[in-house]
């Protein structure tokens, strides 16, 4: 019987794997799963489990990694190419509901939700009390990345009547053009946007995109959201921008570093939402992930080619 090793994160249902496939499961600690996967034939891996080279040269048995979740920038999708092990994600399993979280952080910071709570919560009482709130109607949000969950904020936020701009080098004019959007430069979205909502993948080109540069670029009253990848943003520049008013709040799904340093001076920051990587969760989420995570691990144990397998040529990105 094949050997299917699983990272002990939360999000992973090793019951429901168990049930589904025809092979021995085994749930490991993340920092310590590659070490208990001698004679595995599949890894279940979250997202903070790194699968490098070294992994694929170690684990001769290895004939596929499924990634319980979108992203796979944690796994060294060439050198599993090398070793002939599949690489799998589970691509649109939360897409509804990461976009609801987008919209709730923005919403939150915009009308200031979470700072009046705490501030009602410690005695005051008072409207006044907080940052200048702006309406929506009439603003400008500007994407980053035009993906399956960024088409999905703009069609929720649709009856907000705001303006939409988005970046995204790999999608056309046009496409965005029929989802009522337009196409612009990242320098342009920043200047021109009142509200940023970070959707892009981690690769060279996008790390601590959003830097003390791009937050220069951006006004006083500027919202920044990122329900993407925390590497996207400097997070030292932001906590600057923020206490001096660079720009005006930020709503955070991801940071560098889960959990945060209980010293990350996000934390400190009264115009700072952050929520503990939650913005995928909803329990038919959960349920929609495990099962394509079963599926998908099924077919590379059988030499099938798995349902959402990662061609390293195309799909890596």
């Amino acid at each position: 019987m094949d050997r299917v090793v699983a990272s002990d994160d939360p999000m992973i249902d090793a019951a429901l794997l168990r049930d589904r496939l025809d092979a021995e499961v085994v749930v490991a600690d993340g920092e310590e799963m590659l070490g208990s996967a001698a004679d595995a034939a599949g890894l279940v891996v979250d997202v903070n489990t790194p699968v490098g080279r070294d992994a694929f040269e170690a684990l001769d048995d290895l004939q596929v990694v499924a990634r319980a979740g979108v992203g796979i920038d944690n796994i060294d999708v060439a050198a599993a190419a090398d070793h002939g092990v599949a690489v799998t994600n589970a691509p649109d399993y939360c897409t509804r509901e990461v976009a609801t979280h987008t919209v709730t952080l923005l919403l939150d910071c915009v009308r200031g939700v979470a700072a009046y709570d705490r501030d009602t919560r410690a005695g005051n009482w008072g409207w006044e009390r907080g940052r200048r709130v702006h309406r929506l109607r009439g603003g400008t949000l500007g994407l980053v990345s035009f993906g399956p969950i960024a088409r999905r904020v703009r069609e929720q936020l649709r009856g907000f009547d705001v303006d939409v701009v988005a970046y995204d080098p790999y999608v056309d004019a046009e496409a965005m053009a029929d989802a009522d959007v337009e196409k612009v430069w990242l320098e342009e979205l920043y200047a021109r946007a009142d509200y940023v909502s970070l959707h892009a993948p981690v690769t060279d080109e996008t790390r601590e995109m959003v830097d003390a540069d791009a937050l220069a670029r951006m006004g006083e009253e500027t919202v920044l959201v990122n329900t993407g990848r925390g590497a996207l943003v400097d997070e030292a520049a932001l906590a600057e921008a923020l206490r001096e008013g660079t720009i005006a709040a930020a709503g955070l799904d991801v940071l560098q570093r889960e959990p945060p340093a209980p010293d990350n001076p996000l934390l400190e920051l009264d115009n700072c939402v952050v929520t503990p990587h939650a913005a995928w969760y909803s329990e038919e989420a959960r349920e929609d992930l495990n099962a394509t995570v079963a599926a998908n691990v099924r077919a590379g144990l059988a030499g099938e080619t798995p349902p959402n397998y990662i061609d390293p040529e195309t799909d890596w990105l």
